[in-house]
Protein backbone atom coordinates (compact mmCIF):
# COMPACT_ATOMS: atom_id res chain seq x y z
CA UNK A 1 0.00 0.00 0.00
CA UNK A 2 1.10 3.85 -0.58
CA UNK A 3 0.43 7.09 0.37
CA UNK A 4 -0.05 6.02 4.34
CA UNK A 5 -2.49 8.20 6.16
CA UNK A 6 -1.10 11.04 8.68
CA UNK A 7 -3.54 10.90 11.83
CA UNK A 8 -5.24 14.09 12.86
CA UNK A 9 -2.67 14.68 15.74
CA UNK A 10 0.13 14.73 13.50
CA UNK A 11 -1.65 16.95 11.08
CA UNK A 12 -4.19 20.32 11.69
CA UNK A 13 -4.80 22.12 8.37
CA UNK A 14 -4.09 25.71 9.43
CA UNK A 15 -2.95 28.80 7.00
CA UNK A 16 -0.15 29.69 9.57
CA UNK A 17 1.50 26.77 8.59
CA UNK A 18 2.66 25.17 5.21
CA UNK A 19 0.81 22.07 4.48
CA UNK A 20 2.09 18.72 4.94
CA UNK A 21 -0.60 16.48 3.31
CA UNK A 22 -0.59 15.50 0.24
CA UNK A 23 -2.15 12.84 -1.62
CA UNK A 24 -2.82 10.93 1.54
CA UNK A 25 -6.53 9.94 2.30
CA UNK A 26 -8.07 12.41 4.97
CA UNK A 27 -9.64 10.90 7.63
CA UNK A 28 -13.31 12.18 8.76
CA UNK A 29 -11.60 13.46 11.85
CA UNK A 30 -9.75 15.94 9.55
CA UNK A 31 -12.68 16.79 7.84
CA UNK A 32 -13.96 20.63 7.72
CA UNK A 33 -15.32 24.03 5.47
CA UNK A 34 -18.90 24.40 3.75
CA UNK A 35 -19.12 23.78 0.21
CA UNK A 36 -20.37 27.17 -0.46
CA UNK A 37 -15.89 28.28 0.09
CA UNK A 38 -15.48 26.49 -2.73
CA UNK A 39 -16.82 29.79 -4.58
CA UNK A 40 -14.34 31.88 -3.94
CA UNK A 41 -11.34 29.35 -4.63
CA UNK A 42 -13.42 29.17 -8.30
CA UNK A 43 -14.12 32.89 -8.64
CA UNK A 44 -10.38 34.53 -7.73
CA UNK A 45 -8.38 32.56 -10.58
CA UNK A 46 -11.56 33.05 -12.90
CA UNK A 47 -11.29 37.22 -12.59
CA UNK A 48 -8.25 37.25 -15.30
CA UNK A 49 -6.92 39.21 -18.60
CA UNK A 50 -6.64 36.14 -20.39
CA UNK A 51 -10.90 37.01 -19.87
CA UNK A 52 -10.28 40.06 -21.98
CA UNK A 53 -7.89 38.40 -24.44
CA UNK A 54 -10.22 35.74 -26.01
CA UNK A 55 -13.17 37.69 -25.82
CA UNK A 56 -11.31 39.95 -27.97
CA UNK A 57 -10.45 37.34 -30.05
CA UNK A 58 -13.94 36.37 -30.63
CA UNK A 59 -14.07 39.60 -32.59
CA UNK A 60 -11.22 39.11 -34.36
CA UNK A 61 -12.47 36.40 -35.67
CA UNK A 62 -15.20 37.89 -37.49
CA UNK A 63 -18.09 37.73 -35.06
CA UNK A 64 -20.51 40.62 -34.04
CA UNK A 65 -21.15 41.81 -30.39
CA UNK A 66 -24.34 39.46 -29.77
CA UNK A 67 -22.85 36.10 -31.76
CA UNK A 68 -19.23 36.28 -29.44
CA UNK A 69 -22.00 37.14 -25.89
CA UNK A 70 -23.73 33.77 -27.17
CA UNK A 71 -20.80 31.51 -27.72
CA UNK A 72 -19.23 32.88 -24.30
CA UNK A 73 -23.04 31.82 -22.89
CA UNK A 74 -22.43 28.56 -24.00
CA UNK A 75 -18.77 28.06 -23.17
CA UNK A 76 -20.04 28.82 -19.69
CA UNK A 77 -22.38 25.90 -19.40
CA UNK A 78 -18.94 23.52 -19.81
CA UNK A 79 -18.22 24.54 -15.69
CA UNK A 80 -20.56 22.18 -14.78
CA UNK A 81 -17.99 19.20 -15.42
CA UNK A 82 -15.64 20.76 -13.08
CA UNK A 83 -18.19 21.12 -10.49
CA UNK A 84 -19.64 17.74 -11.23
CA UNK A 85 -16.40 15.76 -10.58
CA UNK A 86 -15.35 18.11 -7.72
CA UNK A 87 -17.40 16.08 -5.77
CA UNK A 88 -15.41 12.90 -6.06
CA UNK A 89 -12.70 14.90 -3.43
CA UNK A 90 -14.94 14.67 -0.65
CA UNK A 91 -16.16 11.13 -1.37
CA UNK A 92 -12.44 9.44 -1.31
CA UNK A 93 -11.02 12.25 0.49
CA UNK A 94 -8.00 12.30 -1.96
CA UNK A 95 -7.05 14.16 -4.28
CA UNK A 96 -8.27 13.47 -8.70
CA UNK A 97 -5.14 11.86 -9.18
CA UNK A 98 -5.36 9.16 -7.24
CA UNK A 99 -8.93 8.61 -8.22
CA UNK A 100 -8.41 8.30 -11.56
CA UNK A 101 -6.81 5.11 -10.77
CA UNK A 102 -10.74 4.29 -11.00
CA UNK A 103 -10.58 5.23 -14.85
CA UNK A 104 -7.48 4.11 -16.37
CA UNK A 105 -5.71 1.43 -14.06
CA UNK A 106 -2.80 1.93 -11.49
CA UNK A 107 -0.17 1.89 -14.15
CA UNK A 108 -2.00 3.33 -16.74
CA UNK A 109 -2.89 6.33 -14.52
CA UNK A 110 1.26 7.32 -14.02
CA UNK A 111 0.75 8.00 -17.37
CA UNK A 112 -2.08 9.89 -18.18
CA UNK A 113 -1.55 11.90 -14.57
CA UNK A 114 1.78 12.73 -15.78
CA UNK A 115 0.68 13.61 -19.15
CA UNK A 116 -2.46 15.05 -18.73
CA UNK A 117 -1.82 16.58 -15.07
CA UNK A 118 1.72 18.14 -16.35
CA UNK A 119 0.87 19.06 -19.40
CA UNK A 120 -2.02 21.23 -18.30
CA UNK A 121 -0.03 22.29 -15.13
CA UNK A 122 2.56 23.90 -17.84
CA UNK A 123 0.60 25.38 -19.84
CA UNK A 124 -1.53 27.46 -17.57
CA UNK A 125 1.20 28.40 -15.21
CA UNK A 126 3.44 29.34 -18.59
CA UNK A 127 0.09 31.43 -19.74
CA UNK A 128 -0.41 33.38 -16.49
CA UNK A 129 2.49 34.21 -15.45
CA UNK A 130 3.36 35.47 -19.01
CA UNK A 131 0.57 37.70 -18.74
CA UNK A 132 1.83 38.84 -16.02
CA UNK A 133 5.41 39.31 -17.22
CA UNK A 134 3.94 41.03 -20.24
CA UNK A 135 2.27 43.68 -18.86
CA UNK A 136 4.47 44.39 -15.41
CA UNK A 137 7.54 44.77 -17.65
CA UNK A 138 5.27 46.81 -20.02
CA UNK A 139 4.54 49.43 -16.59
CA UNK A 140 8.12 48.89 -16.11
CA UNK A 141 9.13 50.27 -19.60
CA UNK A 142 6.55 52.97 -18.96
CA UNK A 143 8.51 54.48 -15.97
CA UNK A 144 12.32 53.88 -17.64
CA UNK A 145 12.94 49.95 -17.20
CA UNK A 146 13.36 48.83 -20.69
CA UNK A 147 15.47 46.22 -21.04
CA UNK A 148 13.50 43.79 -23.18
CA UNK A 149 14.65 40.46 -21.59
CA UNK A 150 15.68 40.95 -18.37
CA UNK A 151 12.71 42.79 -17.10
CA UNK A 152 10.05 40.26 -17.84
CA UNK A 153 12.36 37.67 -16.75
CA UNK A 154 12.45 39.34 -13.43
CA UNK A 155 8.96 39.88 -12.94
CA UNK A 156 8.35 36.09 -14.15
CA UNK A 157 10.61 34.82 -11.06
CA UNK A 158 9.54 37.42 -8.37
CA UNK A 159 5.70 36.38 -9.46
CA UNK A 160 6.76 32.53 -9.63
CA UNK A 161 8.20 32.46 -6.70
CA UNK A 162 5.24 33.91 -4.58
CA UNK A 163 2.45 31.61 -5.94
CA UNK A 164 4.82 28.82 -5.10
CA UNK A 165 5.25 30.26 -1.46
CA UNK A 166 1.36 30.24 -1.48
CA UNK A 167 0.98 26.64 -3.25
CA UNK A 168 3.70 25.23 -0.36
CA UNK A 169 1.09 26.85 2.34
CA UNK A 170 -1.52 25.20 0.71
CA UNK A 171 -4.95 23.80 1.23
CA UNK A 172 -5.99 26.54 4.18
CA UNK A 173 -4.25 29.30 3.15
CA UNK A 174 -6.34 29.38 -0.44
CA UNK A 175 -9.06 29.43 1.61
CA UNK A 176 -8.57 31.92 3.64
CA UNK A 177 -7.11 34.72 0.79
CA UNK A 178 -8.71 33.55 -2.00
CA UNK A 179 -12.09 35.53 -1.07
CA UNK A 180 -10.15 38.50 -0.40
CA UNK A 181 -8.44 38.26 -3.57
CA UNK A 182 -11.35 37.65 -5.36
CA UNK A 183 -13.14 40.75 -4.08
CA UNK A 184 -9.87 43.09 -4.71
CA UNK A 185 -9.87 41.66 -8.27
CA UNK A 186 -13.42 42.09 -8.79
CA UNK A 187 -13.11 45.78 -7.36
CA UNK A 188 -10.11 46.41 -10.25
CA UNK A 189 -11.16 44.22 -12.98
CA UNK A 190 -14.77 46.24 -12.72
CA UNK A 191 -12.82 49.41 -12.66
CA UNK A 192 -10.91 48.79 -15.59
CA UNK A 193 -14.45 48.03 -17.39
CA UNK A 194 -15.73 51.24 -16.22
CA UNK A 195 -12.89 53.00 -18.57
CA UNK A 196 -13.39 50.67 -20.80
CA UNK A 197 -17.14 51.00 -21.50
CA UNK A 198 -16.62 54.67 -23.29
CA UNK A 199 -14.97 53.18 -26.13
CA UNK A 200 -17.48 50.93 -26.97
CA UNK A 201 -18.77 50.45 -30.25
CA UNK A 202 -22.24 49.67 -29.52
CA UNK A 203 -23.10 49.56 -32.94
CA UNK A 204 -20.40 47.65 -34.12
CA UNK A 205 -20.74 45.40 -36.99
CA UNK A 206 -17.55 43.57 -38.73
CA UNK A 207 -16.01 44.91 -41.64
CA UNK A 208 -17.05 41.75 -43.85
CA UNK A 209 -19.64 40.23 -42.29
CA UNK A 210 -19.90 36.06 -41.98
CA UNK A 211 -22.21 34.00 -43.23
CA UNK A 212 -22.94 30.39 -43.73
CA UNK A 213 -19.87 28.38 -43.06
CA UNK A 214 -17.29 30.96 -42.44
CA UNK A 215 -19.46 32.26 -39.59
CA UNK A 216 -19.88 28.75 -38.17
CA UNK A 217 -16.55 28.47 -38.79
CA UNK A 218 -15.62 31.63 -36.38
CA UNK A 219 -18.54 30.75 -33.97
CA UNK A 220 -16.97 26.82 -33.36
CA UNK A 221 -13.16 27.89 -33.05
CA UNK A 222 -14.01 30.61 -30.89
CA UNK A 223 -16.14 28.15 -28.84
CA UNK A 224 -13.21 25.68 -28.49
CA UNK A 225 -10.75 28.57 -27.68
CA UNK A 226 -13.17 29.36 -24.68
CA UNK A 227 -14.09 25.87 -23.98
CA UNK A 228 -10.37 24.96 -23.08
CA UNK A 229 -10.86 27.16 -19.71
CA UNK A 230 -13.43 24.95 -18.04
CA UNK A 231 -12.36 21.57 -19.13
CA UNK A 232 -8.68 22.15 -18.11
CA UNK A 233 -10.07 22.15 -14.50
CA UNK A 234 -9.91 18.09 -13.36
CA UNK A 235 -8.36 19.36 -10.37
CA UNK A 236 -11.46 20.72 -8.59
CA UNK A 237 -11.58 17.45 -6.50
CA UNK A 238 -8.50 18.41 -4.88
CA UNK A 239 -9.97 21.88 -3.80
CA UNK A 240 -12.76 19.60 -2.49
CA UNK A 241 -11.07 17.23 -0.74
CA UNK A 242 -11.34 18.42 2.81
CA UNK A 243 -15.03 18.70 3.01
CA UNK A 244 -17.16 16.41 5.10
CA UNK A 245 -18.60 12.94 3.67
CA UNK A 246 -22.23 14.75 4.24
CA UNK A 247 -21.75 17.55 1.97
CA UNK A 248 -24.13 17.83 -0.41
CA UNK A 249 -22.88 16.97 -3.83
CA UNK A 250 -25.27 19.80 -5.49
CA UNK A 251 -23.45 22.23 -3.07
CA UNK A 252 -20.10 21.05 -4.07
CA UNK A 253 -20.99 21.09 -7.77
CA UNK A 254 -22.88 24.40 -7.84
CA UNK A 255 -20.45 26.31 -5.86
CA UNK A 256 -17.29 25.38 -8.08
CA UNK A 257 -19.16 26.03 -11.10
CA UNK A 258 -20.93 29.30 -10.25
CA UNK A 259 -17.15 30.83 -9.28
CA UNK A 260 -15.70 29.34 -12.44
CA UNK A 261 -18.95 30.70 -14.93
CA UNK A 262 -19.51 33.84 -13.43
CA UNK A 263 -16.33 36.30 -13.75
CA UNK A 264 -16.06 34.04 -17.14
CA UNK A 265 -19.43 35.52 -17.88
CA UNK A 266 -18.84 38.70 -16.96
CA UNK A 267 -15.13 39.55 -18.20
CA UNK A 268 -14.37 37.53 -21.56
CA UNK A 269 -18.06 39.96 -22.32
CA UNK A 270 -15.85 42.68 -21.72
CA UNK A 271 -13.07 41.72 -23.62
CA UNK A 272 -15.55 41.46 -26.87
CA UNK A 273 -16.85 44.81 -25.83
CA UNK A 274 -13.15 46.33 -25.48
CA UNK A 275 -12.05 44.94 -28.82
CA UNK A 276 -15.19 46.49 -30.63
CA UNK A 277 -13.22 50.18 -29.89
CA UNK A 278 -10.28 49.96 -30.83
CA UNK A 279 -8.40 50.96 -33.95
CA UNK A 280 -7.13 48.91 -36.13
CA UNK A 281 -3.44 46.98 -35.89
CA UNK A 282 -3.94 48.03 -32.00
CA UNK A 283 -3.73 44.35 -31.40
CA UNK A 284 -0.56 43.91 -32.98
CA UNK A 285 0.84 45.40 -29.98
CA UNK A 286 -0.89 43.00 -27.28
CA UNK A 287 -4.06 43.11 -25.51
CA UNK A 288 -1.67 44.42 -22.79
CA UNK A 289 -0.37 47.21 -24.36
CA UNK A 290 -4.01 48.30 -25.93
CA UNK A 291 -5.48 48.41 -22.17
CA UNK A 292 -2.97 50.67 -20.72
CA UNK A 293 -3.47 52.94 -23.35
CA UNK A 294 -6.93 53.15 -22.86
CA UNK A 295 -6.61 53.56 -18.96
CA UNK A 296 -5.67 56.77 -17.76
CA UNK A 297 -2.05 56.91 -16.04
CA UNK A 298 -3.12 55.89 -12.09
CA UNK A 299 -4.91 52.69 -13.48
CA UNK A 300 -2.29 51.32 -15.12
CA UNK A 301 -0.40 50.31 -11.66
CA UNK A 302 -3.65 49.08 -10.20
CA UNK A 303 -4.36 46.37 -13.61
CA UNK A 304 -0.59 45.39 -12.97
CA UNK A 305 -1.23 44.55 -9.54
CA UNK A 306 -4.83 42.65 -10.45
CA UNK A 307 -3.27 40.74 -13.07
CA UNK A 308 -0.53 40.10 -10.58
CA UNK A 309 -2.91 39.01 -7.79
CA UNK A 310 -5.29 36.89 -10.67
CA UNK A 311 -2.11 35.35 -11.21
CA UNK A 312 -0.88 34.27 -8.10
CA UNK A 313 -4.36 32.76 -7.54
CA UNK A 314 -4.74 30.77 -10.86
CA UNK A 315 -1.30 29.23 -10.10
CA UNK A 316 -1.38 28.68 -6.81
CA UNK A 317 -4.06 26.24 -7.83
CA UNK A 318 -2.62 24.85 -10.76
CA UNK A 319 0.76 24.20 -8.50
CA UNK A 320 -0.92 22.57 -5.55
CA UNK A 321 -2.41 20.14 -7.81
CA UNK A 322 0.71 19.95 -9.82
CA UNK A 323 3.08 18.43 -6.83
CA UNK A 324 0.59 15.88 -5.59
CA UNK A 325 0.40 14.76 -9.27
CA UNK A 326 4.02 14.23 -9.15
CA UNK A 327 3.19 12.40 -6.11
CA UNK A 328 0.41 10.21 -7.92
CA UNK A 329 2.59 9.38 -10.62
CA UNK A 330 5.25 7.96 -8.21
CA UNK A 331 7.81 10.33 -7.16
CA UNK A 332 9.10 9.56 -3.51
CA UNK A 333 8.43 13.08 -2.80
CA UNK A 334 6.99 14.88 -0.18
CA UNK A 335 4.41 17.62 -1.78
CA UNK A 336 6.18 20.88 -0.91
CA UNK A 337 9.27 19.76 -2.59
CA UNK A 338 7.08 18.90 -5.72
CA UNK A 339 5.46 21.78 -5.74
CA UNK A 340 8.71 23.84 -6.42
CA UNK A 341 9.63 21.99 -8.82
CA UNK A 342 6.49 22.38 -10.58
CA UNK A 343 7.11 26.25 -10.42
CA UNK A 344 10.64 25.65 -11.72
CA UNK A 345 9.63 24.11 -14.89
CA UNK A 346 6.35 26.38 -14.81
CA UNK A 347 8.93 29.37 -14.63
CA UNK A 348 11.58 27.88 -17.32
CA UNK A 349 8.49 27.73 -19.68
CA UNK A 350 7.47 30.98 -19.13
CA UNK A 351 10.42 32.76 -19.74
CA UNK A 352 10.74 30.99 -23.05
CA UNK A 353 7.42 32.26 -24.04
CA UNK A 354 7.97 35.51 -23.31
CA UNK A 355 11.42 35.77 -25.18
CA UNK A 356 9.45 34.26 -27.91
CA UNK A 357 5.60 35.45 -28.30
CA UNK A 358 2.79 37.54 -27.59
CA UNK A 359 0.47 36.97 -25.04
CA UNK A 360 -2.08 36.64 -27.55
CA UNK A 361 -0.66 34.15 -30.12
CA UNK A 362 0.27 31.95 -26.94
CA UNK A 363 -2.83 32.02 -25.33
CA UNK A 364 -5.16 31.30 -28.18
CA UNK A 365 -2.41 28.68 -29.74
CA UNK A 366 -1.95 26.73 -26.09
CA UNK A 367 -5.62 27.20 -25.40
CA UNK A 368 -7.08 25.15 -28.58
CA UNK A 369 -4.36 22.65 -28.62
CA UNK A 370 -5.31 21.96 -24.76
CA UNK A 371 -8.79 20.30 -25.28
CA UNK A 372 -7.29 17.54 -27.49
CA UNK A 373 -6.78 15.99 -23.78
CA UNK A 374 -8.64 17.83 -21.61
CA UNK A 375 -12.01 17.78 -23.31
CA UNK A 376 -12.04 13.41 -23.69
CA UNK A 377 -10.12 13.51 -19.32
CA UNK A 378 -13.32 15.22 -18.48
CA UNK A 379 -15.94 13.20 -20.35
CA UNK A 380 -14.26 10.28 -19.01
CA UNK A 381 -14.34 11.59 -15.16
CA UNK A 382 -17.93 12.63 -15.30
CA UNK A 383 -19.08 9.27 -17.14
CA UNK A 384 -17.21 7.09 -14.46
CA UNK A 385 -18.96 9.67 -11.49
CA UNK A 386 -22.44 8.74 -12.68
CA UNK A 387 -21.56 5.39 -13.05
CA UNK A 388 -19.70 4.67 -10.07
CA UNK A 389 -22.92 6.99 -8.51
CA UNK A 390 -19.87 8.74 -6.87
CA UNK A 391 -18.98 5.83 -4.54
CA UNK A 392 -14.88 5.76 -3.95
CA UNK A 393 -13.24 4.47 -1.44
CA UNK A 394 -9.76 6.30 -0.93
CA UNK A 395 -8.29 3.20 1.06
CA UNK A 396 -9.04 0.88 -2.62
CA UNK A 397 -7.61 3.71 -4.11
CA UNK A 398 -4.43 3.58 -2.69
CA UNK A 399 -3.48 -0.30 -3.08
CA UNK A 400 -1.35 -0.75 -5.81
CA UNK A 401 -0.56 -4.42 -5.61
CA UNK A 402 -1.55 -6.66 -8.74
CA UNK A 403 -4.74 -7.59 -6.34
CA UNK A 404 -5.80 -4.36 -6.31
CA UNK A 405 -9.24 -4.08 -8.05
CA UNK A 406 -7.85 -1.25 -10.10
CA UNK A 407 -4.58 -3.85 -11.42
CA UNK A 408 -7.30 -4.45 -14.05
CA UNK A 409 -5.47 -5.62 -17.53
CA UNK A 410 -1.55 -5.74 -16.53
CA UNK A 411 -2.18 -2.13 -14.90
CA UNK A 412 -3.91 -0.84 -17.46
CA UNK A 413 -8.09 -0.21 -17.87
CA UNK A 414 -8.61 -0.57 -21.35
CA UNK A 415 -12.41 1.40 -21.29
CA UNK A 416 -10.61 4.05 -19.85
CA UNK A 417 -6.64 4.51 -21.87
CA UNK A 418 -9.08 3.43 -25.17
CA UNK A 419 -11.72 6.05 -24.53
CA UNK A 420 -8.74 8.80 -23.90
CA UNK A 421 -7.35 7.94 -26.90
CA UNK A 422 -10.18 7.14 -29.09
CA UNK A 423 -11.80 10.81 -27.90
CA UNK A 424 -8.20 12.50 -28.60
CA UNK A 425 -7.78 11.48 -31.90
CA UNK A 426 -11.49 12.67 -33.00
CA UNK A 427 -10.64 16.01 -31.19
CA UNK A 428 -7.46 16.26 -33.24
CA UNK A 429 -9.49 15.28 -36.79
CA UNK A 430 -11.62 17.69 -35.62
CA UNK A 431 -9.74 20.43 -34.84
CA UNK A 432 -8.87 23.80 -36.94
CA UNK A 433 -5.87 26.45 -35.62
CA UNK A 434 -3.44 28.37 -37.66
CA UNK A 435 -1.16 25.82 -37.58
CA UNK A 436 -2.81 22.51 -37.41
CA UNK A 437 -5.98 22.16 -39.31
CA UNK A 438 -7.72 18.14 -38.99
CA UNK A 439 -8.99 16.36 -42.19
CA UNK A 440 -12.74 16.39 -40.71
CA UNK A 441 -12.47 20.21 -39.85
CA UNK A 442 -10.86 21.16 -43.54
CA UNK A 443 -13.73 18.58 -45.10
CA UNK A 444 -16.32 20.72 -43.02
CA UNK A 445 -14.56 24.41 -43.86
CA UNK A 446 -12.93 24.85 -41.11
CA UNK A 447 -15.60 24.10 -38.66
CA UNK A 448 -14.27 23.24 -35.18
CA UNK A 449 -16.22 20.54 -33.79
CA UNK A 450 -13.32 19.22 -31.74
CA UNK A 451 -14.86 19.95 -28.05
CA UNK A 452 -18.51 17.96 -28.79
CA UNK A 453 -17.25 15.28 -30.75
CA UNK A 454 -14.05 14.51 -28.50
CA UNK A 455 -16.31 14.37 -25.22
CA UNK A 456 -19.04 12.03 -27.17
CA UNK A 457 -16.81 9.83 -28.65
CA UNK A 458 -14.61 9.38 -25.41
CA UNK A 459 -17.92 9.44 -22.92
CA UNK A 460 -19.57 6.81 -25.52
CA UNK A 461 -16.57 4.44 -25.83
CA UNK A 462 -16.03 4.25 -21.75
CA UNK A 463 -19.30 3.58 -20.75
CA UNK A 464 -19.57 0.91 -23.42
CA UNK A 465 -16.17 -0.66 -23.00
CA UNK A 466 -17.18 -0.20 -19.34
CA UNK A 467 -20.11 -2.20 -18.91
CA UNK A 468 -19.07 -5.76 -18.20
CA UNK A 469 -16.18 -4.71 -16.23
CA UNK A 470 -17.72 -2.60 -13.29
CA UNK A 471 -20.01 -6.05 -13.11
CA UNK A 472 -16.85 -7.74 -12.69
CA UNK A 473 -15.00 -5.13 -10.31
CA UNK A 474 -18.18 -4.46 -7.98
CA UNK A 475 -19.34 -1.40 -6.90
CA UNK A 476 -16.05 0.60 -4.60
Amino acid sequence: MSGERISAEEFVDVSTQPETRGIEVISDAERHGRARDLFFVWAAPGVSILNFTVGATLILLGLEIWQAVLVILAAALLWVFPGMIAISGPASGTSGSVVTRAMYGVIGNKLFVAFVGWFIGAVFLSLTWLASSFMGADLLRRVGLTDPVWVPIGVTIVVSAITIAVAIFGHALILRIFPVMAVALFVIFVAVSLFILPTVDWGYTAANPLSGVHLWSAISVGFTILASTPLSFINSPDLARYLPRSTKPTHIAAATALGGALPFIVFTSMGVLLATGLKAGAFEAGIDVALFDLLPGWMGPLLVVGVIINTIALNAMTAYSSSMSLQAIGFKLKRIPAAIIVGLVGTALTIYLVLSSSLLEAANLLLQFLVVVSGPAMAIFAVDIVRRRNVYDGTDLFDDSRTSRFWYTGGWSIPGVAALLVGGLTTALCLSTDVWAGPIAQALGHVDLSVPLGMIVSAAVYALLGRTRLGKEGRL
